[in-house]
């Protein structure tokens, strides 16, 4: 037996949701249409999986979203929403291994699997997910070319559930810093290089 919060105020949405879940009868399932309902449900079932559509919900921002999270961290945490930015998949899933991202426009298989995950402790990335984390950080360099296979590895690893805290040691640098890691590079040595030609201007 589990225990579900259906946190979507799209109606279709929850009723498809709840149909699904309460195919398997020892299933107890909740809803909350606003923040406040939700953490009420969360005391009381601090382990329940949480279905979310978090740009119909009140949440200020994903900074509220990570506390509540945070705080009834035996909870997991199911987004299933038609839009998320690529800052917001990439903050939620690198922050925390509680969450689990699916579309409500992809298949009804990815929910099936996203369920099946959370009763095994592990989480699903959809591939449109994965796709949004890796073309962000493609975007940030400034010459995007494929990823490093260290970069590579950081995104299997999160795709199976780990977060930067929890990867090898030779992982443990901030993500975000190996990503722009080139970027830095390069200024450095282009730095160094203007210094180079000032010096041999005042030399001349």
């Amino acid at each position: 037996m589990r225990n579900y919060i259906i946190a979507d105020n799209q109606e279709l949405t929850r009723f498809a949701l709840e149909s699904l879940l309460q195919k398997d009868e020892e299933n107890v399932v909740y809803r909350a249409f606003d923040k406040a309902r939700l953490v009420e449900l969360l005391k009381e079932n601090e382990s329940a999986v949480v279905l979310l559509d978090y740009t119909l919900f009140d949440f200020a921002d994903e900074d509220q979203l990570l506390i509540i999270a945070e705080r009834f961290n035996l909870s997991n945490w199911i987004l299933i929403s038609d839009d998320l930015t690529p800052q917001f998949i990439r903050r939620v899933v690198y922050s925390s291994h509680q969450f689990s991202v699916v579309y409500k426009d992809g298949p009804l298989s990815e929910v099936r699997e996203a369920l099946s995950a959370v009763n095994r402790h592990t989480r699903y990335l959809s591939q449109r997910a994965l796709e949004s984390i890796i073309t962000q950080q493609q975007q940030e360099e400034e010459t995007p070319n494929i990823l490093t296979t260290t970069e590579m590895e950081i995104v299997k690893a999160i795709a199976l559930g780990k977060t930067t805290k929890e990867m090898p040691s030779g992982f443990r640098a901030s993500t975000q810093s190996r990503l722009t890691a080139r970027t830095s590079s390069a200024s450095w040595a282009s730095t160094q290089r203007t210094k180079r030609l000032n010096t041999r201007s005042v030399r001349g």
